[in-house]
């Protein structure tokens, strides 16, 4: 590592404090930039010096070190912190990983072990804040077409709703489709994009296949028509949902970039009322282009502790980067309540309303996954259904909020 891993040690006790210290001082890629003796300091001293680590006490008298571990990753989302304690309770542990903590070693830590666990996250810190430089700068050379307004003759613009699950396997596609059931009439039709450009199968969820994909939009984006448009989606034969699909071999999805996405994006906005957008969890272009052009944001996440810590990262950045927070809904998939981890419990530690819960169902949701079939037109009485239509009812809540303030 070409730069010095910048440390913060926080903790009540100056012995262990300063021994910490004297350790790290004889590795040459780590550089201890400051002390704290309590929580509320330690948030002080991270502002000041921006650092890469802190190793925190979890038992200090004014503010623990967890509470302390929420405030820093909420201000300084690039900042990774390793707990420390005298304790190894489960319960720590959980506790800790829910707050942002990278890591969690019991007091006195060993050497090595240590070390291992600094320079682990000082990777990930370095890693983040390229991450977020460079997702800024993707993000300003997109086109912002996704900020409401009017198109020709008066009408408005759709609006674009991205499905995003910051971990993988939430079940973003599965409520994609299913959401576009519940929202989708006549009079204002849905269009389903698939932004999983290598690996997607929106169009199986409808069991719809074509020859024509988003690779046929994409090389013309700056000079899209409507009959182009129209020729290349499918249109599911039960619904009338329109698909755009992903193209049928991963490699095929280099042809297209993020700028291309957003421009297909914004057009459509000049001919669908609704444009839900189903994305992979990794940030690539593609998908900050769809995060860039949305109206709306809907978070996916699951009652499991990575997904819930995914979940808050993705909302520190998302605060980093100027999304706003009436932009963004979020609901649990796959919701047991035989778990321990409830909604209320994830929108507490998110800080983010749920607007729907969707519960647990794979005899219902798996089979019609296979049939092709979106679970919603069996019926909406069972209570997979009833979290789809709370979300769709959130849903156009939402969506006529930011209308009445646009035309305000």
């Amino acid at each position: 590592m070409a730069d010095k891993i910048r440390v913060v040690i926080v903790d009540d006790i100056a012995e262990t404090r300063e021994n910490i210290r004297k350790l790290l001082q004889f590795e040459p890629d780590v550089e201890v930039v400051g002390v704290a003796r309590t929580g509320k300091e330690g948030i002080q001293v991270a502002m000041e010096t921006q650092p890469d680590v802190m190793l925190m006490d979890i038992n200090m008298p004014d503010m623990d070190g967890i509470s302390a571990t929420e405030q820093i990753r909420a201000k300084i989302p690039g900042t990774q912190i390793i707990i420390l304690s005298v304790q190894s309770d489960s319960n720590y542990l959980r506790r800790a990983m829910l707050a942002g903590a990278r890591d969690f070693l019991t007091k006195p830590p060993d050497v090595d072990e240590l070390n291992a666990a600094i320079r682990r996250a000082g990777q990930m810190a370095i890693a983040e804040k390229s991450k977020a430089a460079a997702t800024a700068a993707v993000l300003s050379g997109l086109p912002g077409g996704g900020r409401g307004g009017v198109r020709g003759g008066g009408m408005p613009f759709g609006k674009i709703i991205t499905i995003y699950a910051p971990k993988g396997g939430a079940g973003a596609t599965t409520v994609t489709a299913n959401l576009a059931v519940a929202i989708h009439s006549e009079d204002k039709p849905v269009v389903a994009v698939d932004g999983r450009l290598q690996f997607g199968d929106l169009s199986f969820f409808f069991n719809e296949q074509g020859r024509n994909n988003v690779t046929d939009l994409a090389p013309r984006a700056n000079e899209l028509d409507v009959d182009v448009v129209e020729e290349v989606l499918l249109k599911h034969k039960d619904t009338g949902i329109r698909i755009l699909a992903a193209p049928p071999r991963p490699e095929q999805a280099e042809a297209v970039n993020g700028t291309q996405f957003g421009q297909v994006l914004s057009f459509l906005k000049t001919m669908y009322p609704y444009i839900l957008v189903d994305t992979g969890s990794q940030l690539d272009e593609v998908t900050l282009a769809a995060i860039d052009n949305s109206d709306i944001i809907i978070l996916l996440t699951t009652q499991d502790i990575p997904s819930i810590k995914n979940i808050r990262l993705f909302l520190d950045l998302a605060n980093a980067l100027g999304i706003q927070k009436n932009q963004l809904m979020m609901a649990m998939n796959r919701y047991d309540k035989r778990r321990s981890i409830t909604p209320e419990r994830v929108a507490d530690i998110s800080k983010q309303e749920l607007s729907a819960v969707i519960p647990l169902e794979e005899r219902l949701v798996v089979p019609a996954m296979d049939r092709g079939v979106p679970f919603l037109l069996g019926g909406r009485n069972n209570p997979v259904a009833k979290g789809i239509t709370d979300l769709a009812d959130a849903l156009l809540k939402r969506i006529k909020e930011l209308e009445e303030a646009e035309s305000a």
